[in-house]
């Protein structure tokens, strides 16, 4: 009881405690919660919930349409709240999330690049072929009876829509945490679905679960060096808000270990995220064992989400130490531009490829953090938003160009019936692709263009605004290495044109690579991504006005 007295004694302004004097217990004030800036986050989460209670009530034959249908309102309602909370700038829920020019530009792409990779996750094919990605059943033991019962029962995997949507809400929620906490938070709900979805993978399931695995053991450890860098900032200023973090670090006389390897080991978990070396090396195993819808919204949406925390956290919190992390983020970009464009010389899969693209293109999106301009931050919002379309539009392409076997059954006899198996990663297999199907191989030739930074594209418009940001951040020599590195990437992207274009066609006894028709879902997306592409080269300005205009932060 003494000490319950003594505890209430030195409890500032509340109630008079019994048997203390005057002595006063503090009253609890609950934090004031701007719920329209929440929306677009509550939402999400709100469709993923409903999507949970279909999986549990819903007969397994009508879970498909309800998920689709629930999963793409729910994303399209939080695009209209992101619209609608244009021009806003105020924290909210005690601080812990700021909601301003760079969260909302961030939110609104992934939101639509979230609504793309939607549409890619459910495509299914049609009545001639199926394109369905996915497992039917994915506790099953891969190549056991289990499965084979599955996929002869026609199930469908439709788990998939409510794990995305919680991934999109953390991705939400990431750029927009005010306070490291938060991030941590924001950072294992969007991980933890992903772990899951790249295991569920239909064809080749060893694979997909030695991705799932990889992405798994290799997220924990770099979630856990995230975790060990707040204690360690947390221990160095008293608080986990950003801006309570920069106000130690300005009145503080010189650097402190402490500081430093705090931002050490948070930087090894957003780095990870982004796939910058010397934190790849999970990117192209998993990008090729992960279902490539999953991959699709990996690559795209994952990056923008990481990115944005990065940008949130050096330039709020650390502008102070600008010296110190500065010069670190350089060597990344240099070592990460440079790998991405060699290591993607070397490939014969197209995923690992487009693997190895993202990690060049990481390097990139550096040049603009390391400006330390707003400038910069303008021209890595842009940037991320053009990249992201190009790369849902890629492996779009991907999920299209698939293997065949000709023959059927001895038991009815027949011959000519043509199976349709799983994506032809092989480059061998894309020769010849412009002959077989010229429309096709122009879109992925437009992606391919745009990752490589040719005019009339969106990636010209995209690394002209990077490189310029960093030549006025100081930052110079970063832009020669970019434009060595974008040298180099230009062959791997120009031998597959050539390749799809300059080639004989694989031909092989009884099989060889077809182009299949995918259902309206797969063409809407395929569709956007290129109107989009060449858009944002063609006529950038209002986007590059947009980014712009949202290019300031609140604390």
């Amino acid at each position: 009881m003494s000490v319950l007295t003594s505890l209430l004694a030195a409890a500032p302004g509340g109630a008079a405690a019994p048997g203390a004097g005057s002595a006063t217990v503090s009253t609890f004030t609950a934090p004031q919660v701007e719920y329209r800036a929440l929306m677009p986050m509550l939402v999400v989460f709100g469709a993923a919930t409903v999507g949970i209670l279909i999986e549990a009530f819903l007969p397994r034959s009508r879970r498909y349409w309800a998920q689709v249908a629930v999963s793409l309102a729910g994303v399209l309602v939080a695009l209209g709240f992101v619209i609608a909370n244009h021009g806003m700038a105020e924290t909210t829920a005690a601080d812990a999330v700021s909601v301003d020019g760079v969260t909302l530009f961030l939110q609104g792409t992934i939101l639509a690049l979230a609504l793309l990779a939607l549409l890619l996750v459910a495509e299914r094919g049609t009545s001639v072929v199926d394109l369905d990605a996915f497992t039917a059943q994915g506790a099953t033991t891969p190549g056991s009876g289990g499965e084979r019962a599955a996929d002869t029962a026609g199930l469908r995997t439709t788990e998939v829509f409510p794990l995305m949507l919680f991934s999109i809400g953390g991705m939400l929620l990431f750029p927009a945490a005010n306070d490291l906490l938060t991030s941590f938070v924001a950072l294992e709900v969007l991980s933890l679905p992903l772990y899951l979805l790249c295991g569920l993978a239909r064809r080749r399931r060893l694979l997909s679960q030695e991705a799932a695995m990889k992405y798994f053991l290799l997220g924990a450890f770099s979630s856990a060096f995230f975790l060990y860098g707040i204690a360690m900032l947390y221990g160095y200023s008293g608080s986990v808000r950003l801006s309570d973090i920069a106000a130690s670090i300005t009145a503080a006389p010189h650097s402190d270990v402490l500081v430093l390897v705090g931002i050490a080991l948070l930087a090894v978990g957003l780095l990870f995220k982004i796939g910058a070396v010397p934190f790849h090396s999970w990117t192209p195993d998993v990008y090729q064992g992960a279902p490539t819808p999953i991959t699709a919204f990996m690559a795209a949406a994952t990056k923008v989400a990481a990115f944005g925390a990065l940008l949130r956290i050096v330039y709020v919190a650390l502008p102070g130490l600008r010296w110190d992390w500065r010069p670190v983020l350089w060597g990344v970009a240099i070592l990460t531009m440079l790998a991405g464009a060699i290591l993607a010389i070397t490939q014969r899969d197209i995923k690992r490829m487009l693997a190895y693209s993202a990690i060049l293109n990481a390097g990139y999106i550096l040049l603009g953090i390391v400006s330390t301009t707003t400038k910069g931050v303008s021209a890595t919002l842009f940037y991320l938003a053009a990249y992201g379309f190009a790369t849902i539009g890629a492996f779009a392409v991907v999920t299209l160009v698939r293997e065949s076997v000709r023959g059927g059954s001895e038991a009815d006899g027949d011959d000519d019936s043509i199976t349709i198996g799983g994506e032809a990663t092989d480059l061998s297999a894309w020769a010849g692709l412009g002959r077989r199907s010229p429309l096709l191989a122009a879109c992925f030739t437009v992606f391919l263009l745009a990752f490589a930074g040719i005019p009339l594209t969106s990636g010209f418009t995209g690394k002209f605004a990077l490189f310029t940001a960093a030549i006025d951040g100081g930052a110079w020599p970063l832009v020669i290495v970019g434009v060595i590195a974008s040298a180099a990437a230009a062959f791997f992207y120009v031998r597959v044109i050539v390749l799809m274009y300059f080639s004989e066609p694989l031909r092989e006894e009884g099989a060889g690579p077809v182009v299949v028709v995918p259902s309206p879902m797969t063409t809407i997306a395929l569709t956007v991504s290129v109107a989009l592409t060449i858009a944002l080269g063609v006529v950038p300005q209002m986007a590059l006005d947009l980014a712009d205009k949202a290019a300031y932060f609140v604390q």
